[in-house]
């Protein structure tokens, strides 16, 4: 494929070829690309908004992350972020550190991935930057979404004896992760070896092209389920959990037997001869959305496909444990994914 050089479009020859087919899908959008300014109109709504920044050799290894699903999973989680507001994505700007190894045709591949997420999830691409660098790709996505206001949920807000539910199943993505690596450390020793993911394509795509979980927040509002706090899973579970307690100022009990896990992941986690609950609490980057729900509304929690119910809430003093297979309850800790952390 021929390999166009980016100075040959220049920086507004270059935006108008990455960003003109993306359509305008939503009403609160007046002006999107191509003036100074995005304007945007949420009426009587509440506008929420997050913002994300991915760093080449932090966040992502383009060894085995190809730039289509990059582009996709820069958009999946900070799309996530708002779902776990009780809100629903509506635009977002895209800023964009570029080296001189990137092609015009590159960036077209992260923006297909782009403009695939946007159409799966209605959202309008309304802006950004981009900008020479000489430190690898850099990736900085602001994402604005809107809620009704009585709708939005907190962190802050659970309640002594609510449910703790989760949706989807944990530990796959960090398990993905664990494999492609793996793979990297061979092809770096022996350049001729050939991976084999057969049998493990779902913790692959679990990893590498993750999903927002829309479909949850739309099942919550259909059944009138309000939750008293909510947040996404993209540290790991146990981090997430002392976010909601530590804010909340409330303890909390989740059972081992509980906890939702693919087979796959099971399967990986034996391959690598790791615990399979500490891959669970502590993986990251499922962007599974973490809840707590008013005991009342159990009966109607059952109705709704992919979300278990994990633990509950309890008084402060109790702490935050989790409860083994046979009764045991050993305190959580906060392990997960930090990006500042020279360990990680």
């Amino acid at each position: 494929m021929a390999r166009t050089e980016i100075a040959s479009l220049g920086e507004f020859g270059l935006i108008k070829r990455l960003t003109e087919k993306f359509p305008i899908v939503n009403n609160t959008t007046l002006k999107a690309v191509g003036d100074d300014a995005a304007v945007l109109d949420y009426k009587d709504k509440q506008c929420l908004v997050t913002t994300d920044l991915l760093l080449e050799g932090i966040h992502f290894d383009l060894i085995y992350m190809p730039l289509k699903h990059l582009g996709y999973k820069s958009a999946i989680v900070n799309f996530s972020d708002i779902y776990a507001m009780n809100g629903f994505p509506k635009q977002i700007t895209v800023s964009l550190g570029v080296s001189k190894r990137f092609s015009v045709e590159d960036l077209e591949d992260f923006y297909a991935g782009l403009r695939l997420a946007c159409e799966e999830h209605g959202v309008d691409l309304v802006g950004g930057d981009t900008s020479a660098s000489v430190t690898g790709l850099t990736i900085s996505i602001t994402c604005l979404g809107e809620g009704e206001a009585k709708n939005i949920v907190y962190r802050n807000t659970a309640k002594e004896n609510d449910l703790i539910c989760v949706s989807g199943n944990l530990g796959a993505a960090y398990m993905g992760l664990q494999l492609l690596e793996r793979e990297k450390s061979v092809f770096a020793n022996e350049s001729n070896a050939q991976p084999d993911f057969s049998g493990k394509e779902y913790i692959l795509q679990r990893q590498l092209r993750p999903e927002a979980r829309k479909d949850i927040v739309k099942q919550l509002q259909d059944k009138a389920i309000l939750p008293t706090a909510m947040i996404d899973i993209s540290d790991g579970l146990s981090s997430e959990l002392m976010h909601i307690c530590t804010l909340s100022k409330c303890g909390c009990r989740i059972y081992e037997d509980k906890i939702p896990i693919d087979f796959q992941t099971a399967s990986m986690a034996e391959e690598f001869n790791m615990n399979l609950v500490t891959a669970a609490l502590n993986g990251g980057e499922d962007y599974e959305l973490l809840f707590t729900i008013p005991l009342a509304l159990h009966d109607k929690l059952i109705d709704i496909d992919d979300v278990t119910v994990i633990g509950h809430i309890c008084k402060e003093s109790m702490g935050l444990c989790l409860v083994t297979r046979d009764e045991q309850e050993f305190p959580l800790k906060a392990q997960g994914w930090n990006s500042l952390s020279t360990e990680s």
